[in-house]
């Protein structure tokens, strides 16, 4: 959340809409590096 500067439901709402890929480690959710960027590309592109 804080690399992209969202709030949490906005994180869980991209993850909801499979926007922004995650894993789920016990009853934690985690975002993967490489799917924040991924994501960041993906948004930029689309923005172009």
């Amino acid at each position: 959340m804080a690399r992209l500067k969202l709030g949490r439901s906005t994180v869980y709402d991209l993850i909801r809409s499979r926007r922004l890929t995650s894993i789920t480690v016990g009853r934690a959710r985690r975002v993967p590096v490489d799917a924040v960027r991924d994501f960041i590309t993906h948004e930029i592109g689309e923005a172009a």
